[in-house]
């Protein structure tokens, strides 16, 4: 014993070596991204993120989706997802850290394979397991891919269990109860991080009875037989062995028992595209499980070609005991066969070796193999990581027995040299495969053209690239290859509806639609199918609600998928957004609220309803949801932005604070964005801090020269403040852009004539307002007040006439043309009325006032429906304010320049705005 423990001690030396190599090999991971399931379960996983409580870690699978729901895939990985928060603390989203901690438990699993290798093999022979170990390709998914840190955590906590294991045997073959305790809670604490760290459990007892004991098979076989045959009583050895195995046992069935209670005794669905076999029938299912072993093994043994996808057609299914690739599956059972015997039924070290190797290849290998459930994918390399340190044993005790021979001394260390630097050189290019989705996916299409899962994954890629014409001819090699793959249907689909292709699109969904398993009476639908295919119903209603006439239609196909599965959230909201456009609140409240019993800590859902309850006329109610949202969700962008504007539109000051506050919040957010900055000065314009409000406004044009409403109220505000002649370049960008602006047009002409006193300057925007709108009061009115300027009285009576026709209850113009009519009786002369340059300037009369254009506040920023899938709902929220200033005439020509009346009033109406996605 203690010759063992000095061997399996390591020095600086080696762990440097190790730590080198590892660094040597992995370096150019640390500038590859986010790519294939890191983005579920990284990008999109909200239990990274600090505003998520720890305890729903231990509630949600490695997704980040609820264990109770049946879309989850049910892996329980908290622990491992812990380190993806610890990540996301220190850097949140950026790739690097998390690449680099990969690295560095990868370099820790080699050291500590360093010292369990030492166990079995000598020095040199141990080095050799640990650096082939540390450089194998097949490691490249389980390292560079960050999801693959759920191996690297695992196995850590793997070995570390069974190294304290190895310590169980005290003095006399007594039992050493403490490391038998931390082996426990070491087993438990590797099954937290993946599952099949429970299976170091196995390998415990094969070392216990084998090795600790050293039995052989015939030996063990002989012992119980004796006992059982009463001609012998059980040895005190074999008693505290069968002490140690049953306090191992039990605790094992104590953690299966957990394991079964957090899945709530559900297994994952998965469809016949993630793995052909699990649904085929006998014996096709048999015949090619077992060839799945060999292929495995040959990966381990030739790492040449490697895929990070292995599902859907990759590996054809075997039909027929006559299919040839039966003779793979035989001569692998043959071999493996072989070492067992030889393992089992010798005594001496290299058998026990070999023993030792053959458990860590097989036994993490068990949850993988379909042995006792199906699995989501037919090979994965990542489950290989653990697998593949009884290979490296295997190899490096076989490299020894070589070695030994002197004839092949030179030789052999020749070709572990090839090996090694080959294997390193390999692992070091596959890395930079991982650098991006689209080289990965094109890497692996290099391997394997038969899945169409890899010609979609590329699609994807082009497509989060907007280059949607190249994902078109990928999603549509898809459907080539696997014509039943409902999600390849569904992928060519929406890239033709992004294309504007719409027959296009609906004729995919059709097709897609049509794949979709049909209702069995007395079969439960969600058990045949992947919850994400139904979003074939969800995508379909989305197109075709587009069309006004068909939003029945697509209200149809929501309550179809509904029917299918209640629980499908996804459907309720879908609903609720098109039930709005109906102009159904009450329906759409109906639909959120459902949606809500489904899942309460989803911010969108508390948004969308405040949206109803907008549409409703109730907002209380709307801001009180808009509030809920930005507690589960303090960064919600529209619910910031239009939970502000609502309490803006409230017109109460003492929300104003807290509106300003939520505004900044958005803008910093969303700095690019100039409704935020626009609605900032509105506050701003309320509150009298017209600096301030200026100073938005200009923010808002800089990033949106075209701003309408900035515009208009930015010149609206110099107005106000006696800054008329800044106003007017500000109108003429306006009107630039929008010819047609009418309430720009008479602030235009309302400071032409009251402050250049260029009258004919004036008569043209009122001229072209009128032209644009005959009846507009103000606008006729304004050109009437012109006509008084030039002196043609009787023009401008038959103008006032007319004015009060369209508007006969507004007095001021009954009022101004009272003083017309007065104007004409007093000149005397009647056909040519002239304006007496000498009358008293403070006499009523001589001028009459502009009828003031009226502010409108209003914004263009869109309140959104939060969507998942394809549209985006959009409305807006308008701020107005509907202040008025009385009319009032002056006595005194010079008071009427330099004071004039403001007045606001509303410019635009609130505009609905639907955008496709």
């Amino acid at each position: 014993k203690v010759l063992v423990e000095k061997m399996a001690d390591i020095n600086l030396k080696e762990v440097t070596l190790i730590v080198g190599v590892v660094t040597a090999c992995y370096w150019n991971s640390l500038f590859c991204g986010f790519v294939f399931d890191d983005v579920s379960a990284i990008l999109d996983n909200k239990d990274l993120h600090p505003s998520t409580p720890l305890k729903t870690l231990f509630q949600n699978d490695f997704w980040g989706t609820p264990m109770s729901e049946e879309r989850s895939h049910k892996s329980y990985r908290p622990l491992t997802v812990l380190t993806f928060r610890l990540n996301y603390l220190f850097s949140e989203l950026k790739p690097m850290s998390y690449h680099l901690l990969n690295m560095i438990f990868h370099a820790v699993v080699s050291v500590i394979f360093l010292k369990v290798c030492k166990l079995f093999l000598d020095n040199r022979s141990s080095m050799i397991a640990a650096l082939l170990f540390a450089v194998h390709p097949i490691h490249t998914e389980a390292v560079t891919g960050v999801v693959g840190r759920a191996e690297l955590l695992s196995s850590i906590f793997f070995l570390a269990a069974f190294l304290s294991y190895t310590k169980s045997k005290g003095p006399d073959n007594t039992i050493a109860w403490t490391p038998i305790a931390l082996t426990v809670f070491l087993v438990a604490v590797a099954t937290l991080c993946k599952e099949q760290g429970i299976t170091v459990v196995g390998i415990c007892c094969v070392y216990e009875v084998f090795i600790a004991q050293g039995y052989t098979l015939p030996l063990l076989c002989s012992t119980a037989g004796q006992f059982l045959r009463g001609k012998g009583s059980i040895p005190f050895s074999m008693l505290q062995t069968l002490i140690k195995l049953i306090v191992l046992m039990f605790s094992t069935l104590l953690l299966v028992v957990i394991r079964v209670q957090v899945i709530q005794s559900q297994l994952p669905v998965f469809t016949r595209f993630d793995n052909p076999a699990a649904v085929s029938p006998t014996p096709t299912r048999q015949l090619t499980f077992n060839y799945l072993l060999p292929v495995n093994a040959w990966l381990l043994l030739n790492p040449s070609e490697l895929c990070c996808d292995w599902t859907m057609g990759t590996i054809p299914l075997i039909e027929s005991f006559l299919d040839i690739r039966n003779l793979a599956t035989f001569a692998f059972f043959c071999f493996l066969g072989a070492l067992g015997i030889f393992s089992l039924r010798y005594p001496g070290d290299s058998s026990k070796t070999v023993l030792m190797a053959l458990c860590l290849m097989a036994l993490p290998f068990i949850p993988a193999s379909n042995l006792f459930f199906p699995v989501g994918f037919v090979v994965a390399e990542r489950v290989l990581y653990v697998p593949s340190m009884g290979f490296c044993i295997l190899v490096a005790h076989g490299w020894q027995k070589i070695l030994n021979k002197s004839v092949f001394k030179k030789l052999s260390w020749v070709c572990l040299s090839m090996v090694l630097l080959t294997h390193a050189l390999k692992t070091l290019h596959r890395n930079w495969d991982w650098e991006s989705e689209y080289t990965l996916f094109m890497s692996a299409l290099k391997v394997n053209k038969n899945n169409a899962k890899l010609w979609n994954n590329v699609g994807h890629a082009l497509e989060n690239e907007k280059n949607f014409e190249r994902a078109l001819k990928y999603f549509l090699q898809a459907t080539h290859v696997q014509p039943d793959d409902i999600g390849a249907h569904m992928n060519v689909g929406r890239t033709y509806k992004n294309l504007n292709r719409t027959r296009e699109a609906e004729e995919s969904y059709m097709m897609a639609k049509s794949l979709m398993p049909q209702i069995i009476p007395g079969k439960k639908y969600a058990a045949r199918i992947a919850p994400n295919h139904l979003n074939v119903y969800i995508n379909l209603a989305n197109l075709i609600r587009a069309n006004e006439s068909r939003l029945e239609e697509a209200d149809q196909l929501y309550r179809q998928a509904i029917s299918m599965r209640p629980d499908f959230k996804q459907a309720y909201i879908s609903r609720g957004e098109l039930l709005l456009k109906m102009n159904k609140p009450l329906k759409a409240k109906e639909a959120y609220l459902k949606a809500l019993e489904l899942d309460r800590n989803n911010a969108d859902l508390w948004y969308n309803l405040a949206i109803v309850y907008i549409e409703l006329k109730e907002p209380n109610e709307a801001l009180r949801n808009f509030n809920h949202a930005l507690e589960l969700n303090p960064k919600h962008k529209l619910a910031l932005f239009n939970s502000a504007i609502l309490m803006q539109e409230s017109g109460e000051v003492k929300l104003r604070p807290e509106a300003r506050k939520r505004l900044l919040n958005y803008v910093n957010e969303e700095p690019q964005d100039a409704n935020g900055y626009f609605n900032l000065g509105m506050l701003a314009m309320d509150d009298k801090k017209d600096t301030e409000a200026e100073i938005w406004m200009k923010k808002a044009i800089k990033l949106q020269a075209d701003f309408r409403s900035a515009l208009f109220n930015l010149a609206l505000l110099y107005s106000q403040t006696a800054k008329e002649l800044k106003a007017l370049p500000i109108l003429e960008e306006l009107l630039r852009y929008y010819p047609d602006h009418i309430k720009g047009l008479i602030l235009k002409g309302d400071i032409l004539m009251n402050q250049k006193k260029d009258i004919l300057g004036a008569k043209k925007c009122f001229e072209k307002i009128l032209e644009m709108d005959p009846s507009n009061v103000q606008g006729k009115h304004n050109l009437c007040v012109v006509y008084f300027e030039e002196k043609d009285l009787l023009k401008a009576e038959k103008c006032l006439v007319e004015t009060l026709a369209l508007a006969p209850h507004e007095e001021y113009i009954q009022r101004h043309l009272s003083i017309v009519r007065d104007k004409i009786s007093s000149s005397g002369f009647v056909e040519q009325p002239v304006f007496p340059a000498d009358k008293t300037s403070g006499e009523e009369g001589d001028k009459l006032p502009a009828e003031n254009i009226k502010e409108i506040r209003s914004e263009s920023r869109p309140t959104q429906i939060m969507k998942t899938i394809e549209s985006k709902s959009k409305k807006q929220l308008a701020k107005n304010a509907d202040k008025e200033t009385p009319q009032k005439t002056t006595k005194d020509i010079k008071e009427i320049e330099k004071k004039r009346v403001a007045a606001l009033k509303r410019l635009e109406e609130i505009e609905r705005i639907l955008n496709g996605e």
